[in-house]
């Protein structure tokens, strides 16, 4: 199929694009890489009488270690993310879940901004943010302002952005000392959306002479109608000794609470539960193997 006829435009900078979405109102939409949306337009699952092209715009362009942070813009390329040695140094957890984003095709136009506000419960990157507590950068014609990642993804393929509101950056939290990241995820085949997948960050502390758990994350896709934060698993493993946790009471704990699993032709709910919870075990064994031994940014 092909999408119904649009008109298309290219502005400049981004002060005129957050003018022409505004001025266009709900009959425009923002295009970044194009790589979900086109694809919606084409099987007229979607209709925009305008599209406003942005994936030029160099102001959305770049990565920058800031203090603390790594500030990405919105419109740099997946591929782009996923072979930058600042972030491999910076935010481990980003280079590691760039091969599970479809293929090297669609990660050469799709970019982070575009993946990000794109909000699929099984994105990769929109699991990353809220992992790590990410902050979002939106622009609107009323000014800049930022949204934290828990407060930004509202539901399926919904934010909590305003309609004349625009991504232009993200900031992903640094961690620092001995941390470990991983990711796993199950699909049917390598590039479709996962079925259910887990994600770790784990710093470790030895001030008390055993190794213990002084920070933790873990984030699930595929699990709801939005990215998932497995706060009872956090909750039961953060101040804890590692040798006390047992990476089978991590996963399981990963799926408390989750109160709205899909059933559809991917899989049960129930089936994604089991499938879940093997993914936090595994992801949870790699991250503490890897904080141990101080391996993250080697």
């Amino acid at each position: 199929m092909k999408p119904a006829a649009f008109e298309y435009h290219r502005p400049d900078t981004i002060d005129d694009a957050v003018s022409l979405l505004a001025e266009l109102g709900d009959d425009a939409k923002i295009l970044a890489g194009g790589q979900s949306l086109v694809p919606m337009l084409a099987m007229r699952l979607a209709y925009f009488d305008h599209l406003i092209d942005i994936s030029r715009l160099p102001e959305l362009q770049g990565i920058e270690r800031r203090g603390d942070e790594l500030w990405i813009g919105a419109g740099t390329t997946e591929a782009a993310v996923g072979a930058n040695e600042q972030v491999r140094q910076s935010v481990p957890l980003l280079t590691r879940v760039t091969p599970f984003v479809g293929h090297f095709q669609i990660r050469n136009r799709g970019t982070l901004g575009g993946s990000i506000a794109h909000a699929d419960a099984a994105g990769e990157y929109p699991a990353v943010a809220l992992t790590l507590d990410a902050v979002m950068e939106v622009q609107s014609p009323r000014g800049r302002r930022e949204i934290a990642a828990a407060d930004f993804f509202a539901g399926v393929w919904e934010t909590t952005m305003e309609s004349d509101e625009v991504l232009t950056g993200v900031r992903f939290p640094v961690w620092n000392g001995r941390c470990g990241f991983a990711v796993q995820e199950f699909s049917r085949r390598h590039g479709d959306f996962a079925i259910a997948g887990a994600l770790v960050a784990v710093q470790l502390d030895n001030s008390s002479g055993q190794d213990r758990v002084s920070r933790c994350a873990i984030g699930l896709l595929g699990m709801g109608s939005t990215v998932r934060r497995a706060t009872a698993a956090e909750v039961a493993a953060i101040g804890r000794p590692v040798g006390e946790l047992a990476p089978e009471e991590i996963g399981r704990a990963a799926m408390t609470g989750l109160d709205d699993i899909p059933n559809d032709l991917q899989g049960s709910a129930s089936y994604r539960l089991k499938v879940g919870a093997t993914m936090a075990t595994r992801a949870w064994t790699q991250a503490i193997a890897e904080a141990a031994t101080g391996a993250s940014n080697a």
